[in-house]
């Protein structure tokens, strides 16, 4: 009887392992998945990263600098709803005329651009300098559409919001 004892146990525990292992394979696989989607965005809307040559330097799509630029506003709020993200996506597709999967990869690639220019902040004052040396302001109608559908989701404007949205002015030189 011990010794069945022991053998239930010896294969429970077998078998305790193999799932766990099994588990972190399937979320190593995620992990690969989600860099491979991000890969495949920028490759299509057109981005290359350089050598030597920051991320944002490198935008050369300006709607790639205007969803960089609103993940940015969106997450110098103190932590974004749901529904605040819903309304970027939302503001992104009728502004810039996309559909879904573009505004969702697009999402991907601005959130990637902000953490590569470290954080929200330094990445409004750089990506709105960059968007405006792409298309000389034509994208601030677009970028004040997005804008404005994500703090009709919100409690207003925050601060550091109210900072950024003057340092985008500055930016396009409108002040």
């Amino acid at each position: 009887m011990p010794a069945l004892i022991a053998l239930v146990g010896l294969i429970s525990a077998a078998a305790f392992f193999l799932l766990r292992a099994r588990n972190a394979a399937e979320a190593a696989s995620d992990l690969v998945d989600m860099a491979q989607d991000a890969r495949a965005a920028a490759r299509r809307f057109g981005f290359r990263r350089r050598t030597n040559v920051h991320p944002v330097e490198s935008i050369e799509d300006p709607a790639l600098a205007v969803a960089t630029l609103a993940v940015a506003f969106l997450e110098l709020d103190a932590l974004p709803a749901r529904e605040q993200q819903m309304a970027m996506g939302r503001g992104l597709q009728r502004e810039l005329n996309l559909s879904l999967t573009d505004a969702e990869e697009l999402v991907v690639l601005g959130r990637w651009m902000m953490s590569e220019c470290g954080g929200a902040e330094p990445a409004i004052t750089r990506v709105a300098r960059k968007l405006y040396k792409l298309d000389a302001g034509r994208s601030f109608p677009p970028l004040m559409g997005v804008v404005k559908e994500i703090t009709a989701e919100g409690q207003g404007l925050s601060d550091k919001q109210s900072r950024a949205l003057e340092d985008i002015k500055k930016a396009f030189r409108l002040s």
